[in-house]
């Protein structure tokens, strides 16, 4: 295995353990029936956030993404974004980091940015990509406060269609010119679920989606 294999099923692994990702029958925002859930709301305590912001950087690392600080949207993204650069900051990189208000505050520091002020090269954080539009509006601050957008990390990409023949991230990519990484993806779920043989018997109803909704890397 490479680096990137190695991180990505250790991520699977620590995602069912927490059961973060789930399998049964769950509808998504696009009304499928999807055999699987990832949701990261549930890494919900010190430990597991401490973890998730490793395997983060270790992707982010892996990735060769260009950045000079982090930028995680309101809300899943904060907590997101504040982990990956405690973890970054563990292994000897101090890296800076912002989020954002849903509404501006109009008394004390003011505005919507919170942390370090945007500039320089912004590497977006956050869990999965679906329709693109917290991406598409972090795009639009971080450009109009004179820093680049260059890229967004997430912890999982399904690798299936949007609205056209492209998925989600693909869209991303195409529309805003800028790279995304994942720490795992739909195929390396795949080839986790071939050895576990606690959990084989989700492969066949996962491959049949895949099938049916998947795109190509």
């Amino acid at each position: 295995m490479n680096q990137r294999n190695n991180v990505s099923q250790e991520f699977i692994a620590f995602a069912v353990q927490k059961e973060v990702l789930r399998f049964g029958e769950f509808k998504t925002k696009a009304g499928r029936l999807s055999p699987y859930f990832f949701n990261a709301g549930l890494f919900n305590d010190g430990e597991s956030l401490l973890k998730l912001g490793e395997f983060y950087a270790a992707a982010i690392k892996n990735s060769g993404i260009e950045f000079d600080m982090l930028f995680g949207p309101a809300y899943k993204g904060i907590t997101l974004v504040a982990s990956i650069a405690i973890a970054f900051a563990r292994a000897g990189e101090n890296i800076p980091y912002a989020y954002n208000r849903k509404e501006a505050k109009d008394h004390g520091e003011g505005g919507v940015i919170v942390g370090s002020p945007l500039k320089g090269r912004v590497l977006i954080i956050d869990d999965v990509i679906s329709a693109g539009t917290s991406v598409r509006e972090s795009v639009e601050l971080i450009n109009g406060n004179n820093a680049k957008a260059c890229g967004v990390a997430i912890a999982i990409d399904r690798q299936e269609r949007g609205t056209g023949d492209l998925s989600a991230v693909q869209e991303v990519i195409k529309t805003n010119g800028i790279p995304v990484c994942a720490i795992a993806n739909l195929s390396d779920l795949i080839q986790y679920l071939q050895h576990q043989n606690n959990l084989v018997q989700n492969l066949q109803s996962i491959q049949a989606y895949r099938q049916q909704y998947g795109v190509d890397s």
